[in-house]
């Protein structure tokens, strides 16, 4: 892995690390610190068990395999986190499969203190040592703090000045992975749909009336047989 791939995944919109702290505490000229810190509704003892499987949290960009499933932590002294690489198709039967230690662990108190000793992605390239602390902090309701400090010094081709803000970035990243882990956010619930038709939707044609039948024409009544005149009246008008 070179540095400037390094920077640039560190430099991507990282979907969780808004829910971990991260400061790069100190840098000089022959190293530097990075500190990390988040909390979660979870026991120490159920934190502890999910940072011992770093194959479900540990981003697989960030590793030599391009493969988080074959990464682990032997959590003993003088076991470590180390990542088995993909069986290789072309090697003979029973060869044993590569393999890469990203650190040692040093101290191991369970479900308080992880401490361990290598230098991560591209620092594994200098005459650099490095040293993370992990320990878990009982808080209030229950809940757990998770801290992390990751200490390197030695000698540096690059100025730590520029790559402690990209380790950093990736280390918090992969704690903000491990806190999703143990307390996911759920999903947004579905809108509940609209009651009646759609705003744009048009009106329901009322039902078609049905017309009464046509009433068959009145009969015009039956004209009376006009009337003789009476002697003495001459079209209705009375004579002199």
């Amino acid at each position: 892995m070179k540095f400037r791939a390094f920077a640039m995944a560190a430099s991507l919109a990282l979907t969780f690390a808004a829910a971990a702290r991260a400061e790069v505490v100190d840098s000089a000229d022959t190293g530097f610190t990075v500190r990390q810190s988040v909390e979660v509704a979870r026991s120490p003892q159920d934190v502890w068990s999910a940072l011992l499987a770093p194959a479900k949290w540990w981003d697989r960009a960030h590793t030599w395999s391009q493969d988080a499933s074959g990464l682990y932590i032997d959590a003993q002294a003088t076991g470590c986190f180390c990542e088995l690489m993909p069986k290789d198709p072309a090697a003979p039967e029973g060869a044993r499969r590569g393999s890469v230690e990203h650190m040692h662990v040093i101290h191991v108190n369970p479900g308080k203190v992880l401490l361990m000793a290598g230098e991560l992605g591209p620092l594994q390239g200098e005459a650099v040592t490095g040293k993370l602390a992990i320990l878990l902090k009982p808080a209030e309701q229950g809940k757990t703090r998770i801290f992390w400090e990751y200490t390197v010094g030695g000698y540096f081709s690059t100025k730590p000045a520029e790559i402690a803000p990209a380790v950093d970035a990736v280390l918090g990243q992969q704690l903000a992975r491990l806190a999703q882990l143990l307390e996911p956010v759920p999903a947004a619930a579905p809108e509940a749909a609209a009651q009646g038709p759609e705003p744009d939707a048009p009106a329901a044609s009322p039902a078609p009336r049905t017309r009464p039948a046509a009433k068959p024409p009145a009969k015009a009544p039956a004209k009376a047989p006009a009337k003789a005149p009476v002697q003495g009246v001459d079209s209705g008008n009375e004579s002199p």
